[in-house]
């Protein structure tokens, strides 16, 4: 190893179609746009976002490596190794901040087995954001990924962890794939309790951005909200 080792950017990128200024600090911006080379869960992505950046060199020759499912242990060292003889490295995950609910987690795992500087750079987490905005408790939460495909499954799932929210005073958060959101709602509004407090963030720090909480025997009033195509975050308290 380099008596200076290179450190391991990681920096967040935006959620939607939002100025940068709007999420990501100046300074971050010129770190991510001077850095050759990248980790990243979607190449494309991780080369639009570059192009918002104050680029110190052409894209192309900026080097990103794709951590899919099936990069090995061995491959993603292999691509970390230039973090050893000093070379700075960023990491950006597909959307948001990298290494929360991210495969990008493995690489910084590495970086520590190396002794290796990690610098987290702030920038838009939806999990945190949603949770901020949400008025739920926010000392006690959990966030689960997915919630189950099978409906049966995510029947049981969602009662389950309803118990453990009103059990342990806990906000539980989840996502969806954008186009399963209304399958997810009806779901939620059918299994979970009447006064159980349930947010939807949709596309947050976009122009479509929509927040609200209510408890569910209000939500089942109020008009379908428009969450086809949106990323969207589902949080719930129970009573």
């Amino acid at each position: 190893m380099s008596n200076t080792p290179g450190t391991l950017h990681l920096i967040p990128v935006g959620l939607g179609d939002a100025p940068i200024d709007r999420w990501l600090p100046r300074e971050a911006q010129t770190i991510a746009g001077g850095l050759g080379l990248y980790i990243a869960e979607n190449a494309k992505t991780a080369r639009a976002f570059l192009k918002l950046t104050p680029l110190a060199r052409p894209l192309q020759e900026i080097t990103v490596r794709e951590l899919g499912p099936r990069v090995d242990e061995a491959t993603l060292s292999d691509w970390l190794m230039p973090l050893r003889a000093g070379q700075d490295i960023g990491l950006v995950s597909e959307a948001g901040c990298p290494a929360v609910a991210d495969p990008g987690a493995r690489a910084v795992a590495i970086a520590h087995t190396w002794g290796v500087p990690v610098r987290p750079w702030v920038g838009p987490s939806s999990i945190l954001l949603a949770l901020m905005a949400s008025g739920l408790d926010g000392q006690r939460f959990a966030f689960h990924g997915y919630a189950p495909v099978d409906a049966a499954e995510r029947a049981r799932q969602l009662k389950t962890w309803e118990q453990g929210s009103s059990r342990q005073r806990q906000t539980q958060m989840f996502i969806e794939t954008p186009y399963r959101n209304g399958a997810m709602l009806a779901s939620l509004l059918e299994h979970l309790k009447g006064t159980t407090r349930l947010c939807i963030a949709r596309s947050v720090t976009t122009a479509d951005e929509w927040i609200r909480t209510l408890p569910v025997s209000q939500w089942k009033s109020q008009p379908t909200p428009a969450l086809d195509k949106h990323p969207t975050l589902f949080l719930f308290l129970a009573a």
